[in-house]
C-alpha cells in the first residue's frame, strides 16, 4: 500500500511561524494546478502498480482551492493509479475557508477526512501568529463540519508566549467539545528566516519558553488520554480506528509519492524532492521534465530514519528489526547508546522494542539524534 501527497503551495497570508513552502500570490494558480495533474500522469509508473490507500492534500492551504479543483486532482489520481475501494482522502483546511456551503460541497466529494488548522481558540494567540481566521470562525466551522464528517482532525499549538496552562487546557476542552476523533498538536517553534524569529530578535514578541512548552505537552497528553485518545505519535492523538493512515505510513516507512513544488517522495530506498519554486516547477513540467532531485539512502541513513520515526510512535524501535535489516553492529550500538537514557528513565525496552517513557516523549527527537549512527557504512 502506498500514499500520494499533493502539495498546494498557496496561502492567503503568511503565518509568522511557518517555514513551509508557499506563495501568497495566486497569479499562477490555474497554471500550477494543470501542472500538478500533469505530474501525476508523468509519475504514474513510479509506485510499481502498488495500490494507493491514502491521498493527502497539504500545503500551504489546500482549502483555498474550489471543490471542483480538488475533485479534478482526485480524479486524475484515480485515472492513473490503482486506488483501494475506501481510501483515506484528507484535505488540510483553514477555518476561514470552511463556509457551510464549502463543507457541504466537500462532503459530497471523495474527501472523507478534514484536518482543520485551528491552532488556538483565543484571539490574542491567533493575532500573534498572524492566522487568517478568528476564533468564532473556528467554532462555527467545527460545529458544521461535525454534522457532515465523522473523521475530523484539529491542529492546536502549545507553548505560545503568554498562553497560560489554564488557557491551554481550555483550548483542549474546546476542541474536544465538538467530538473530533483526532488532534494533532505541536510546540510553537522558532524556525530560521521566519517573521517569528525576526520579531523575537527585535523584542516585539516574547521568546518561546521550552519549560512551559513541556508543561503544556504533558497537560495535553493527560487530558487526551483521559478523553480516550491514543497517543500514537509524538504530535498526534487519535481515537481507536481514527489514526491518520497517511501520516502513519510515513512513520512506518511505507512508500509515498509527493506531487507539487517542494513535495517529497520515498520508495523505501530512495528519497526525492521537487524544486521549491512555482515558476521553475511549472516550466519543467510543461517541458515534460520532472523537477526532481533524488538521493539513494545508505544503510546508515535508513537506520537513522527508522530510529527517528520509531521513537516518535507507540510502535517504538524493534531491536530485532534493527539487527535483521541493518546488522548486529547497529543493534549493539543502539542498545549501548540507549542505556544512559534507560538509566535516566527516558527510554525503556519491552518485548525487544525500545520506546520513550512518559517523561521522555517530549524529548524523543533529541534522544533519537543521540542514537544515530554517524560513521558506520
Amino acid at each position: 500500500m502506498s500514499g500520494i501527497y499533493i502539495h498546494i503551495p498557496f496561502c492567503k497570508q503568511a503565518c509568522y511561524y511557518c517555514n513551509f513552502y508557499f506563495s501568497t500570490s495566486l497569479r499562477k494558480k490555474t497554471e500550477l494546478l494543470d501542472c500538478l495533474a500533469k505530474e501525476i500522469v508523468l509519475r504514474k509508473d513510479e509506485l510499481n502498480n502498488d495500490v494507493v490507500e491514502t491521498i493527502y492534500f497539504g500545503g500551504g492551504t489546500p482549502s483555498i482551492l474550489s471543490t471542483q479543483e480538488i475533485n479534478n486532482l482526485i480524479e486524475t489520481v484515480y485515472e492513473n493509479f490503482k486506488v483501494v475501494d475506501n481510501p483515506e482522502i484528507t484535505l488540510e483546511a483553514n477555518p476561514d475557508d470552511l463556509s457551510e456551503e464549502k463543507i457541504i460541497e466537500l462532503a459530497a466529494s471523495k474527501i472523507n477526512r478534514l484536518s482543520i488548522g485551528v491552532q488556538s481558540f483565543f484571539e490574542r494567540d491567533l493575532k500573534l501568529m498572524n492566522r487568517a481566521h478568528n476564533a468564532e470562525e473556528s467554532k462555527k466551522c467545527l460545529e458544521i463540519a461535525a454534522q457532515y464528517f465523522s473523521n475530523i482532525s484539529v491542529d492546536l499549538i502549545y507553548g505560545i508566549p503568554d498562553c497560560s496552562n489554564e488557557q491551554w487546557t481550555e483550548n483542549i476542552h474546546t476542541a474536544l467539545s465538538y467530538g473530533v476523533p483526532h488532534i494533532s498538536s505541536y510546540a510553537l517553534t522558532v524556525e530560521p528566516d521566519t517573521a517569528l524569529e525576526r520579531f523575537i530578535d527585535k523584542g516585539v514578541i516574547k521568546n518561546v519558553d521550552d519549560d512551559k512548552a513541556e508543561e503544556q505537552f504533558l497537560i495535553l497528553t493527560d487530558e487526551l488520554n483521559a478523553a480516550g485518545f491514543i497517543h500514537y505519535e509524538l504530535s498526534n492523538f487519535g481515537k481507536e480506528d481514527f489514526f491518520s493512515k497517511n501520516n502513519s505510513a510515513y512513520w512506518l516507512g511505507k512508500s509515498y509519492l509527493g506531487i507539487g513544488p517542494a513535495a517529497h517522495s520515498f520508495d523505501g530506498v530512495q528519497r526525492s524532492w521537487n524544486v521549491q519554486n512555482n515558476t521553475k516547477y511549472i516550466k519543467n513540467i510543461l517541458e515534460n521534465e520532472l523537477p526532481i532531485q533524488r538521493e539513494v539512502l545508505s544503510v546508515t541513513d535508513r537506520y537513522n530514519e527508522y530510529v527517528m520515526t520509531g521513537l516518535r510512535t507507540i510502535w517504538g524501535v524493534s531491536l530485532q528489526r534493527v539487527e535483521s535489516q541493518f546488522g548486529k553492529n547497529y543493534a549493539k550500538y543502539l542498545q549501548m547508546q540507549a542505556q544512559k537514557y534507560i538509566d535516566q528513565e527516558l527510554l525503556f525496552i519491552a518485548d525487544e522494542v525500545l520506546k520513550t517513557t512518559r517523561k521522555g516523549k517530549f524529548l524523543s527527537d533529541g534522544l533519537a539524534s543521540d542514537l544515530f549512527m554517524l560513521n558506520l557504512k
